[in-house]
Order: structure tokens, then C-alpha cells, then sequence
């Protein structure tokens, strides 16, 4: 019988070895390294997804004006061109009735033109339009509601943000699709019908989002100028709030990778917010830097607590879900495999519209408003200021090509690590092994790693390995499988699949990844 002196030693005293339950305590552990890692490769992720949408948001101020010209000048010359032929000729001229410039016989313009113009009408309607909305009304009226209203305003503009952005992809898709689709003769004038009306929607579309965006411009200023901060501080606490109603909500990997294309456009959202924010305030006070100074602490505190959010977000997302943190590499992988694709020169679509899908990020209503305040905060007097304007432009054309260059180097080198990884899978499992993976698209994800090695094996019995990888090899190769193109296992909406684009490694032996596809 043990006394309570002998109970006290054995408390006090009492041993037990964690190595009885070494498995449970590794993958505990694991989850923690995992919980700290999560942030990092979030980031590698944003990194290569938010500089592609600032590559798309460049386009608009850029290459698009250049593009809609030519647009407009190939149209002008050419129907000019057909009409003096059939005058003078009574004939067609032969050189626009080939394919090669024609989507169909009955076209003046290819598709990626027609789309350009398109484009250009959308963007200077919109602008010419909301030129009329007077801001200063609407900060004034915006300013004396109280505090809760603004705060629930503020929630419902966001809301009804991403709404809008995934309803204009479809606008805007209807509306190329309906421009460029093949039709007969009998059916012209019904399609021309339907593109004027396209035409209608897209712009008021555009339009509605312009002003949307203008208001929540509106009310994110009048929280950084008011007095008291107290919209400012619920503001930021509404991002915390956002914590709540996702880490306990069940996410699979394709859920995942739509949160995180929303973080970067909510991002990059938030980041021309305050631009926009800080050159109204700054017009304001005559351009005084002092107040530049006043602004700047509060900018930098809403991003910091928006980046804060997301690492969070993502790693009590990943936490309760058991995904990997390697999963963002697999995000990476088919952002490079879209820039890619996009530049074969028979593409499937622009390298704007496979973001805009992607992500929901629309850039032409964000682009309308940046003009719209741009257009009102400056002032073009003499010939300086229009010399002022094209430097300015040639800065950002200059910018938006070293963005583009570096993101197809960064994806071409990315595609070649992942199909180094793949070869030395390949030349570790079994052959045995392909025969009993399940044929099926709809595997599960578990087998995706198999099912990636037995079709690059499949694969390179017909391919001759090559040298070296380049973008040649890259467009010989997609061009060659774009008709068969599938959809990948994991990522529904993919454009292209992971397998679909094969990059042939160099010679010299790649080390695998430091994350890698399971």
C-alpha cells in the first residue's frame, strides 16, 4: 500500500519517453515546419502570379494604344484596298482573300485585331463617360455618413467587386467570342446585330465597375483623412474578421489555388487603391510632400496587414486541410505553363485573358479610373508637359517589356526544373508500375506524381531528347499537342495541362526541387 508521501515522489518524479510515440511526435512536428514554411512559398507563388497581373494592368497603358491604332489603320486601308479591287477589278484583291490575314473570307481584320479594337472602343467609352462624375461630390456626401455606414458600405463595394469581376470575364468572353466566330452569309446580319448589342454591354459593364472601384477610391480616402482613424482601424480589422469565415471551412487543392489567384488581385487591388487615394490627397493639398509623409505610415499599414492576413489565412488553411505547402509550386508550375502557351503563335488566347480568367482580375475598369484621375490630378500646358507624357510612357513600356522578358525567363525555367524532377522520377519507379495506375482523368490526386511519369515516359519514347531547352522547343512542342489539350488533374479551369507541354531537358544532370509534386 503506498502512502501519499510515495504518491508525491511519484508525481514529482514520474518518466515517460517520447520515443514510444516517435511517429506521432514526427508528423507533429512536421506539421509545425509545415505551418512556418507555408508563408514562404505563398509568397514564391505571389511573386510570380502578382508581376504577371502587373504585366497585364501595363498592357492596357501600353502595347494596347499601339495595337488598337494599327487596328484601326489595317481596317481603314484595307476595306479601302477591297473597295478600289472590286471598282476598278470587279474582283477581290488576292491579297486578302488568304487565311493567313483573314479569319474568314468575309473579314477584314484577324481575330486578336478585331479583339484589339474592341478593346480600344471599350476603354475610351468608359473613360469619356465617367469624365462627367464629379469626385468631389461624391467624397463630400461619402464623408458625412457616419462611421457604421461607411464601414458597411465599404464591405458591400467589395463584395460586389468580385461579383462584377467574374461576371465581366464572361461579358467580355461573349463579346470576343461573338466578334471573331465564323458565321455564314445568311447569318451576318444577325451577328452584327449581336455585336453591337456585345458591344452595349461590355461598355456599361466596364462602366458600372469603373464607378464601383471610384467608390471604394472615395471611401478608403475618406478613412485615411478623417480625423479620429476609427474607419481607418475597422477597416483594417475587418481583414482578421476575414479569418474567421475561411481557415475552418473545408478546402481542397483546386479551392486553394482560386483563394490564392483572389489574394494577388485583391492585392494588387488595394496597392492602385491607395495610389489613386494618395494623388487625390495630394492634389488637394498642392502637391505638399509634408502630407505625402502623413499618408504614407497609414498605406503602409493597411498592405502589411493584408500580407499578415494572408500568411495566416493560408497556413491555418493548409493546416486543417493537411495540404502540403508544396502545393504552391504546383500553382507556380501552371501560371508558367499559361505564360507560356500564350505566346505560340497559334494561341488559344492573349496572356491577358488567361489571367483575367484565372484570377478575375479585369484590368480595363482599374485602368479606366487610374485615367480618370490621372486626366483630373495633372496638367499638360506647354510642349514639356506633352515631352513629360511620352517619356513617362516610354518609362512604362520599357518596364512592361523587362516584366515580360524576365517572367517567360522565369517560366521557361521553371517548366525545365519540373520536367528535370519528371525524368528522374521516371528513371526510379518501375516499369511494372504504369501498367496498374488507373486510366482514368478523374484519378485522384495522390496518383497524380505516377500518372505525370508514366505519360512523360509514354512520352519520351517518341520524342528524341534535344540538347538543350529553349522557347523553340517549348512552341514545337505545344504547337504540335495544342488540339489534344485536356484539362489537368488538378486544376480544373487549366488552360494547359501539366503534361500537355513537354520541355526537354539539357544534358547536364538537374537536380530535383526542393518541392516537388505529391
Amino acid at each position: 500500500m503506498h502512502s501519499l508521501t510515495d504518491y508525491i515522489y511519484g508525481e514529482l518524479r514520474r518518466g515517460y519517453v517520447l520515443e514510444n510515440d516517435e511517429q506521432r511526435y514526427t508528423e507533429r512536428r512536421q506539421k509545425f515546419y509545415t505551418f512556418l514554411k507555408v508563408p514562404i512559398e505563398f509568397e514564391k507563388f505571389m511573386f510570380q502570379a502578382y508581376f504577371q497581373i502587373v504585366d497585364t494592368f501595363l498592357f492596357v497603358f501600353t502595347l494596347l494604344p499601339v495595337r488598337f491604332l494599327l487596328s484601326c489603320w489595317f481596317l481603314i486601308s484595307r476595306s479601302l484596298n477591297q473597295f478600289l479591287s472590286r471598282f476598278f477589278l470587279h474582283q477581290r484583291h488576292p491579297r486578302f482573300s488568304g487565311d493567313h490575314l483573314l479569319h474568314n473570307h468575309n473579314s477584314l481584320l484577324q481575330p486578336a485585331e478585331v479583339c484589339d479594337l474592341l478593346r480600344g472602343l471599350i476603354l475610351i467609352s468608359a473613360t469619356v463617360l465617367i469624365s462627367y462624375v464629379d469626385t468631389s461630390i461624391l467624397y463630400h456626401n461619402i464623408k458625412s455618413q457616419s462611421v457604421i455606414k461607411l464601414y458597411i458600405f465599404f464591405n458591400m463595394l467589395e463584395v460586389f467587386d468580385k461579383l462584377m469581376s467574374t461576371f465581366g470575364c464572361d461579358i467580355l468572353d461573349a463579346l470576343f467570342w461573338t466578334a471573331t466566330e465564323p458565321v455564314h452569309q445568311h447569318d451576318r446580319n444577325k451577328q452584327r446585330f449581336g455585336i453591337l448589342s456585345h458591344l452595349f454591354a461590355a461598355i456599361l459593364y466596364v462602366l458600372m465597375h469603373s464607378l464601383l472601384v471610384l467608390l471604394q477610391a472615395t471611401t478608403l480616402n475618406v478613412a485615411l483623412n478623417s480625423k479620429n482613424k476609427a474607419l481607418l482601424t475597422i477597416m483594417m480589422s475587418n481583414n482578421f474578421v476575414e479569418l474567421k469565415g475561411m481557415v475552418f471551412k473545408k478546402f481542397e487543392k483546386n479551392n486553394l489555388f482560386h483563394m490564392s489567384c483572389s489574394d494577388v488581385r485583391e492585392r494588387h487591388h488595394f496597392l492602385i487603391l491607395l495610389i489613386i487615394v494618395m494623388l487625390q490627397t495630394l492634389k488637394e493639398y498642392n502637391w505638399n510632400e509634408e502630407q505625402f509623409y502623413v499618408l504614407l505610415p497609414d498605406c503602409i499599414l493597411i498592405l502589411i496587414s493584408e500580407v499578415v492576413v494572408d500568411w495566416f489565412k493560408h497556413a491555418f488553411v493548409t493546416r486543417f486541410n493537411e495540404i502540403s505547402s508544396e502545393v504552391y509550386r504546383e500553382y507556380t508550375i501552371t501560371l508558367a505553363y499559361d505564360l507560356t502557351s500564350s505566346k505560340l503563335k497559334k494561341a488559344y488566347a492573349d496572356h491577358s485573358d488567361l489571367i483575367s480568367r484565372r484570377m478575375g482580375f479585369i484590368p480595363i475598369p482599374l485602368a479606366v479610373l487610374v485615367i480618370r484621375v490621372f486626366a483630373g490630378s495633372l496638367t499638360i500646358n506647354w510642349w514639356q508637359g506633352y515631352l513629360c507624357l511620352l517619356l513617362g510612357y516610354l518609362c512604362l513600356l520599357t518596364f512592361k517589356i523587362a516584366i515580360n522578358i524576365v517572367l517567360l525567363g522565369t517560366s521557361c525555367g521553371i517548366i525545365e526544373e519540373q520536367r528535370g524532377f519528371e525524368q528522374l522520377e521516371k528513371a526510379r519507379m518501375p516499369p511494372r508500375q504504369c501498367a496498374s495506375l488507373p486510366s482514368s482523368r478523374h484519378a485522384s490526386t495522390e496518383n497524380v506524381p505516377n500518372l505525370l511519369h508514366c505519360l512523360s515516359q509514354n512520352h519520351a519514347k517518341s520524342t528524341p531528347q534535344s540538347p538543350r531547352t529553349s522557347l523553340s522547343d517549348i512552341t514545337i512542342q505545344a504547337q504540335a499537342m495544342q488540339e489534344n489539350l485536356e484539362q489537368s488533374f488538378i486544376f480544373s479551369d487549366s488552360t494547359v495541362s501539366l503534361t500537355s507541354l513537354k520541355i526537354r531537358p539539357s544534358r547536364s544532370p538537374l537536380k530535383p526541387p526542393a518541392t516537388s509534386l505529391r
